[in-house]
């Protein structure tokens, strides 16, 4: 069987990795509905661009053992999501490339899951390989998107978000929750001033 014929919904993954034979193309960003999900709302789906993958699969022999099955993916896109400090458009770009190992079972996934620093799956003969793409992309999708610098100016108010960390509580050590101010005079610094100067006849 030639790679191209391999049904990527339902993808009988040993026959696959035996064969050897890379896959790659264009899915439209339309058919990962999670992904949809994390765009402006509006952003045109006819125009977002496609998601783009590649897979490979490949058996590993070690000795006294059966041959272990591996697949390489990797998947890429830009989404158009909605920036969270100015409020428009930003364009954010998502890839990923990584390697897979295939068990036969739940338990030596959870086994080898513990010391291995690639995923481990339970193997299939219908696993759906382009919902794997859409986990991935989702992993490293941005909790916070926003531009590096964004088109229109962008006027915090005192309880907005901003870039700058929080100053730590005098007393706990802990983040403020108050909003930082700007060229406002310690009080307390004010008072050990006026302690220090000398009270005039």
């Amino acid at each position: 069987m030639k790679a191209r014929e391999f049904n990527l919904r339902r993808l009988d993954v040993r026959p696959f990795a035996e064969a050897g034979e890379p896959i790659d193309g264009n899915t439209p960003l339309g058919d990962f509905e999670r992904l949809l999900h994390l765009r402006h709302t509006e952003a045109a789906v006819d125009t977002a661009a496609p998601v783009r993958w590649s897979v490979q699969g490949e058996l590993r022999t070690r000795s006294g053992s059966p041959p272990e099955v591996w697949l390489y993916l990797s998947g890429s896109t830009s989404l158009s999501q909605q920036c969270q400090r100015c409020l428009e458009t930003v364009e954010v770009p998502l890839a990923f490339e990584r390697w897979f190992q295939f068990v036969d079972n739940e338990r030596q996934a959870a086994e080898l899951d513990a010391e291995s620093e690639d995923d481990v799956l339970v193997i299939s003969r219908q696993f759906d390989l382009l919902e794997l793409v859409e986990d991935e992309l989702l992993l490293v999708a941005p909790i916070v998107p926003r531009h590096e610098v964004c088109p229109t100016p962008v006027t915090l108010s005192a309880g907005d978000w901003s870039d700058e960390p929080a100053s730590p509580d005098a007393e706990t050590g802990a983040p403020s929750t108050e909003a930082p101010t700007r060229d406002k005079p310690n009080p307390f610094a004010v008072l050990a001033a006026l302690r220090k100067t000398p009270a005039k006849d």
